[in-house]
């Protein structure tokens, strides 16, 4: 399966623009850990771009991602990527064995969490983003509190990596896809 291929699934299973955003940003993350770790950044990606696609049509634990998988089982996407998107949801049970398992399930929440703190940024800009910022957010229980600080820490340490380091990274990764994103920022005027 190609990234345009990804994409068209992507786009017909979810209109939300928030949720596109949501995936386009994981994907971002996915490829960048790709990157670093030295696998395949296409392969990777499809997992970060697919891995809610199922979300509007399936928004409970009982259906999201398991009623997802026989959706992409049938459009030929490669088993390590439908496995990795099934092990990212905890109330599954299904282990994280492998690198790109531990990926997706790590970034998922922080990629979010990256791009709620961008948001709120006076410049709405991801390129104001760095990773202090990310951690004095990550304290603020009612910034963002739907997303789990406990998913964020268990996928650093799943990762085997800082939790610093696993922000860092994500903010990185994030950043050249700010217009894609949405987040590539506008003039903030002086007030006097």
């Amino acid at each position: 399966m190609t990234r345009d291929e990804a994409m068209s699934l992507l786009l017909e299973y979810l209109s939300a623009p928030h949720l596109i955003k949501h995936c386009l940003a994981v994907e971002a993350s996915v490829r960048g850990y790709a990157r670093l770790y030295g696998e395949d950044e296409e392969l990777w990606g499809l997992a970060g771009l697919l891995h809610d696609f199922d979300y509007e049509i399936h928004p409970t634990a009982e259906e999201h991602p398991a009623l997802g998988k026989p959706i992409l089982e049938a459009r030929g996407v490669p088993k390590e990527v439908i496995y990795a998107i099934q092990s990212h949801a905890d109330y599954l049970e299904i282990p994280r064995s492998h690198l790109l398992d531990k990926v997706l399930y790590a970034v998922d929440e922080l990629s979010g969490f990256v791009m709620a703190v961008a948001m709120v940024r006076p410049s709405k800009s991801l390129y104001d983003v760095d990773a202090k910022a990310v951690k004095k957010k990550l304290k603020d229980k009612a910034f963002a509190r739907a997303v789990s600080r406990e998913d964020i820490q268990h996928g650093a340490e799943e990762l085997g990596v800082s939790l610093d380091e696993h922000i860092e990274n994500v903010v990185s990764f994030l950043k050249p896809a700010a217009r894609e994103l949405g987040l590539e920022g506008q003039p903030v005027t002086a007030t006097s």
